[in-house]
């Protein structure tokens, strides 16, 4: 019914971000517009222009008697339940069609909340409620339990170049479409230089730079046209791999994109360049998973500490990014030790890869991925893992006695 029937522990990757919507928030308390304030900050409501007002639902009526309304108004009231449907009724006279209201309040009544209902309120949120849960009020308003459930984004990108990211990348997604039967796209965002292509040895067509260079053109069956498959699960969203031109690109040259490929794929891994612009930066930060990718030496090292820093303060109530070391035990270089990397960047890798020349770079020269060379591998099996934990689906290896034990010492027992 309320906020209080909504776990504070929301699932936060399963909130769908809001659209592109004007919201002005009505505050009586300066708890709740902190709180509000807060929200608007967050990536899912980053399409969202907020505007945090005091005064309640009066100072809302009289700044709408000349104005017209946002999309949404949000009013915090504490009066009696008459006193608020009296102000709903009067603030009703100046809405515009089609503005949406949601309430703010402290009585936990389903009475009232039925009230409120019929009334046309959106959503009546009781206090106390956490960030998220008003994030989420605000996003159910546009995407209903009918709406198709939107892809999960897992951004992987380098920490220093060479460090194998794409190599990570594209296993990745190998593993989540083959190992847990799911429906998987790679998009290629390293456009000069970009290996997708050579990595599953395909010639697809430039689908980014379609995608990218001509917007209005964009739809959902000219995306289709440019995916190339590599499987039944699994496709490639190519870069051009061309430099006969720059590709200096706007922060938010990729939203569309992104947009169509959340509403058809349910996993999306983005391949991202070792560059730091507007876009790439703004990818990381707004992914559901952010996966970065370190071997173990200093800069790599100190890159590292600078990323995760930046993506801890910009992803505050998203999972934590994942460190991946990649290309550990190179005989002959001097490594820093892993204990020693997570204790420096205060992260621990959730997979550490083995430097193993031969299969990487038998798998390279192929066109295939590491389960492909060598299925039953160690390495192969690390991939596998990695895509259970950024998917959500646990670390349990398949067919593993280890998982099986606590069942039959109950059953002996």
């Amino acid at each position: 019914m309320t906020s209080q029937a909504r776990p504070s522990s929301t699932g936060t990757a399963q909130i769908p971000p809001a659209p592109r919507i004007s919201l002005q928030a009505f505050c009586e308390t300066p708890e709740i517009a902190a709180l509000i304030g807060d929200a608007a900050k967050d990536r899912r409501m980053e399409k969202a222009h907020v505007k945090v007002n005091m005064g309640g639902a009066p100072a809302a009526v009289e700044a709408y008697r000349a104005a017209p309304t946002p999309n949404v108004i949000v009013l915090e009231s504490s009066g009696a339940r008459r006193e608020l449907m009296e102000q709903l009724e009067t603030l009703a006279e100046y809405c515009d069609s089609g503005t949406k209201v949601m309430v703010i309040g402290r009585v936990n009544d389903i009475t009232l909340y039925r009230e409120l209902i019929s009334r046309g309120v959106g959503d009546y949120l009781v206090q106390p409620f956490a960030m998220m849960d008003f994030i989420a009020a605000v996003s159910a308003q546009y995407h209903h339990d009918s709406a198709v459930p939107l892809g999960r984004i897992i951004a992987v990108a380098g920490c220093k170049g060479g460090v194998g990211a794409s190599c990570v990348a594209h296993n990745l997604a190998w593993s989540i479409a083959r190992e847990l039967d799911a429906s998987t796209v790679i998009a290629d965002f390293d456009l000069p230089f970009g290996t997708a292509g050579l990595d599953f040895n395909q010639d697809p067509p430039q689908g980014i730079a379609e995608a990218v260079f001509a917007p209005d053109r964009l739809d959902a069956n000219l995306l289709d046209r440019l995916l190339s498959k590599c499987s039944d699960k699994l496709s490639i969203l190519a870069a051009p791999a061309t430099v006969d031109r720059c590709y200096d690109l706007h922060e938010n040259a990729f939203d569309g994109l992104l947009d169509l490929l959340r509403a058809s794929t349910p996993y999306i891994v983005l391949d991202l360049p070792h560059v730091w612009t507007a876009w790439s930066r703004r990818m990381l930060a707004a992914a559901d998973e952010a996966v970065l990718v370190a071997s173990p030496e200093l800069a790599s090292l100190r890159n590292a500490k600078s990323l995760l820093d930046v993506l801890r303060a910009a992803r505050r109530s998203d999972p934590a990014p994942r460190l991946v070391l990649n290309g550990v035990g190179l005989p002959k270089r001097p490594e820093i030790a892993a204990a020693d990397f997570a204790k420096a960047v205060e992260a621990e890798p959730c997979a550490i890869i083995a430097h193993d020349a031969r299969l990487f770079g038998t798998a390279a020269n192929n066109g295939q991925m590491i389960a492909e060379m060598e299925d039953g591998a160690k390495t192969a099996q690390v991939f596998n893992d990695l895509a259970r934990l950024v998917t959500g689906r646990g670390a349990v290896r398949r067919g593993s006695k280890g998982f099986l034990e606590p069942l039959l010492a109950a059953f002996r027992g």
